[in-house]
């Protein structure tokens, strides 16, 4: 199979449990470090899928990688190569097809509650879950582009997901592991600490309590998902 191609944005903010995951299933999977300055492909033909990690900048940004990526997650819906967005990765999809991403009305970072759409996609892809306790760490939100799927909601944010067929857009974390979460709060203090007035926020303290159990839960509905997402790899 030809390996699924993970762009990574943050040298923090890395595939995480989905990496595992996709070690565990023997699927072929490379990381490319935009972060590190790596260029991004001129084709997505040599992919199975295509997944897209988090960052702190904004897809609203002037930065030269965001054209060519953009292009390339057109080009991998346009070939029938499934897409995934964790959070910016999310952004990122939903500006390459059209919608906007804006302000968040609070920004939202931690451990909270999303509840699942009912509707058939989201059924697909979650199954029988209805709500679950995911991981936040964002201050803008995406708007739904042309037929997609609303999949998730928070009280602070309603599009936390979407789906177009076999491609999948996150705002919020499921890939998440405690060592990840731990990277993130050294990593943000002091954005943690500028944002204490949000009702969305949680202090680093209140994030690793009960870490491993947190994690634990998360990753049964990641791994869930990223089956469901594995079904449209292309093989060929």
């Amino acid at each position: 199979m030809k390996p699924v191609v993970i762009f990574r944005f943050l040298a923090h903010e890395g595939p995480g449990y989905l990496g595992d995951f996709l070690t565990a299933q023997n699927i072929p999977w490379q990381l490319i470090k935009v972060d590190e300055g790596a260029p991004v492909p001129a084709s997505i033909l040599a992919c199975s899928g295509m997944v897209l990690m988090g960052g702190a900048m904004s897809v609203n940004d002037n930065l030269p990688w965001i054209a060519p990526i953009l292009a390339l997650i057109r080009a991998a819906k346009d070939n029938d190569i499934p897409l995934l967005g964790h959070c910016l990765g999310g952004q990122l999809m939903s500006k390459a097809f059209g919608a906007a991403v804006t302000k968040n009305s609070v920004k939202e970072i931690g451990w909270g509650e999303v509840t699942v759409s009912k509707n058939a996609a989201a059924k697909n892809w979650f199954g029988n879950i209805e709500t679950f306790n995911a991981f936040h760490w964002h201050g803008e939100t995406f708007a739904l582009p042309a037929g997609a799927i609303h999949l998730l909601a928070s009280a602070h944010c309603k599009n936390q997901a979407w789906s177009i067929n076999k491609h999948l857009a996150f705002q919020t974390h499921i890939e998440m592991t405690a060592e990840m979460v731990t990277k993130w709060c050294e990593a943000g203090a002091a954005e943690l600490d500028s944002a204490t007035a949000s009702p969305a926020v949680q202090q680093a303290n209140d994030m690793q309590q009960e870490l491993p159990l947190h994690v634990f839960f998360l990753q049964k509905v990641a791994k869930q998902v990223y089956t469901q997402w594995i079904q449209g790899l292309k093989s060929a």
